[in-house]
C-alpha cells in the first residue's frame, strides 16, 4: 500500500520548487520508510535544482534528512519502526573502498546517490501514476516521508532533537571530518579554514576539538566571521577588506599546518597550497564546477607539501554520526547555533537565504504527516 507524502518537487532547472501530494511505494527489501522529521538544506540541493543535467527531473532533492522508522524491509537487521535515524549519503557496500570502511569513496558512489532511482530503474515516487525521481542521496528528503537503504539510514540515540540531526548526514559531517578524519590535525596545530560557511563552522569547532593552536576562518561575510570567533577561531579575516594571505603569513610565520578550502577559489586554492609549512597539507571540499588549479611544483616538493581532495569528510557514518552527537551532548560541538529552521511550504526562502549567506543552514521542519 502506498504512502502520501508531501514533498518539494523540483520540476524544472533553476525553477522554485513546488509542494505536492505524491505517492510513495512500499519499502524494498534492504530499504527503510522515515518518517521524516526535519531536513536540512545544502549548497548541493541548490547546485542539483541549477544544473540541466547533473539529476534527472522531476526530483525530490533533500539529503540531510532526519526521522522515525516507520516499516523496514524484509531484509533490514540495522534499524526497526521506532528507531530515529539520520539519512546520510548511499554507499554500495560492497566494493573495496566500502569493505575497507571508506564508504565516502564508494565505486557506485555517483550512481547511488545522483541516477534519482533506484538500481533496478525505479523510482520511490509517482504523481498520479507519473515516476518522479527519487533517492537523491539514497533519500530524497525534501518530504514528509522518504525511503532509503539501510545503509544510509544511522541509528542515533533518541534524547537529542531529531529537528536538529539531520545536517550530520552531509554538510556538517564534511566540514568536521575534513579537520578530524582527513587531514587529522594534531595539538599546536595551525589551521586555516578559507570560507566558513556550515561546513567551514564545522571545521572550525572540530579544529578546537582537535587542539589545534590557531584556527584562522577567512570569509568575506562579518557575521559568519563573528560567529567562527564565538565557535572556537583565534583569528578571523575579512577577505573583502583585507589582503588574506598577507594577513596569514603575519599570524601563522612559518606557514599553515592545514589549510581547508570550502570556496572553491582557484586563485585562494593555489595561495593556500603554495603557503603551507613544510609537509602542510591543503584539504579541498569545493568540487569547483570542475575546475584545474596549478601549483608551482617546486614548492610542493621542496616543502613535502600536498594537496588532496575530501568528500563527506572521509566519513564512516555508522561510526562517525554517533560520535559527533556525543561531542554536542557533552557541549563540545554546537553545530545547532549554525541552524535556523523554516516551514515546508517556505522551502525556496530557506534555499534563497542559504544562497544570499543570510542563514548558515536552514533545516526543513517538516508538517505532521498525514
Amino acid at each position: 500500500m502506498a504512502t502520501i507524502t508531501k514533498a518539494a518537487v523540483c520540476r524544472t532547472t533553476g525553477k522554485s520548487l513546488s509542494i505536492e501530494d505524491l505517492e510513495l511505494s512500499e519499502p524494498q527489501e534492504d530499504e527503510v520508510l522515515v518518517r521524516v522529521i526535519a531536513t536540512g538544506v545544502c549548497h548541493t540541493d541548490i547546485g542539483m535544482r541549477d544544473a540541466p543535467d547533473r539529476v534527472p527531473k522531476p526530483i525530490v532533492l533533500g539529503h540531510e534528512g532526519a526521522g522515525i522508522v516507520e516499516k523496514v524491509g524484509t531484509a533490514v537487521r540495522k534499524v526497526k519502526p521506532g528507531d530515529h535515524v539520520v539519512m546520510t549519503f548511499r554507499s554500495c557496500g560492497h566494493c573495496p573502498n566500502c569493505r575497507q570502511g571508506v564508504t565516502a569513496y564508494c565505486d557506485e558512489i555517483g550512481t547511488l546517490n545522483f541516477a534519482g532511482q533506484r538500481s533496478d530503474g525505479t523510482t520511490a515516487f509517482n504523481d498520479h501514476g507519473t515516476a518522479i525521481h527519487s533517492h537523491f542521496f539514497g533519500q530524497s528528503s525534501f518530504a514528509t516521508y522518504a525511503i532509503c537503504s539501510e545503509r544510509n539510514a544511522i541509528p542515533v540515540r533518541q534524547d537529542v532533537p531529531l529537528e536538529i540531526l539531520g545536517p550530520l548526514g552531509c554538510g556538517i559531517q564534511t566540514g568536521a571530518g575534513a579537520i578530524l578524519n582527513s587531514l587529522k590535525v594534531t595539538p599546536g596545530s595551525d589551521v586555516g579554514i578559507f570560507g566558513v560557511g556550515s561546513v567551514g563552522l564545522a571545521a572550525v569547532m572540530a579544529a578546537r576539538l582537535a587542539g589545534a593552536t590557531t584556527i584562522i576562518a577567512i570569509d568575506t561575510q562579518r557575521s559568519r566571521l563573528d560567529m567562527a570567533t564565538e565557535l572556537g577561531a583565534t583569528h578571523t579575516i575579512h577577505a573583502g577588506h583585507e589582503d588574506t594571505f598577507t594577513r596569514v603569513a603575519a599570524i601563522s610565520k612559518r606557514g599553515l599546518n592545514f589549510a581547508v578550502d570550502t570556496t572553491g577559489n582557484l586563485n585562494v586554492i593555489r595561495q593556500a597550497a603554495e603557503g603551507l609549512a613544510a609537509r602542510g597539507v591543503c584539504g579541498l571540499i569545493n568540487t569547483a564546477k570542475g575546475g584545474d588549479a596549478s601549483v608551482n611544483i617546486l614548492k610542493m616538493v621542496l616543502g613535502g607539501r600536498s594537496i588532496r581532495g575530501i568528500h563527506e569528510g572521509d566519513s564512516n557514518p555508522d561510526f562517525f554520526i554517533p560520535q559527533l552527537i556525543e561531542f554536542y551532548a557533552q557541549g563540545r560541538f554546537p553545530f545547532d547555533r549554525l541552524i535556523r529552521f523554516y516551514d515546508l511550504a517556505g522551502i525556496n526562502v530557506a534555499l534563497d537565504d542559504m544562497e544570499s549567506g543570510k542563514t548558515i543552514k536552514p533545516v526543513i521542519r517538516m508538517p505532521a504527516a498525514h
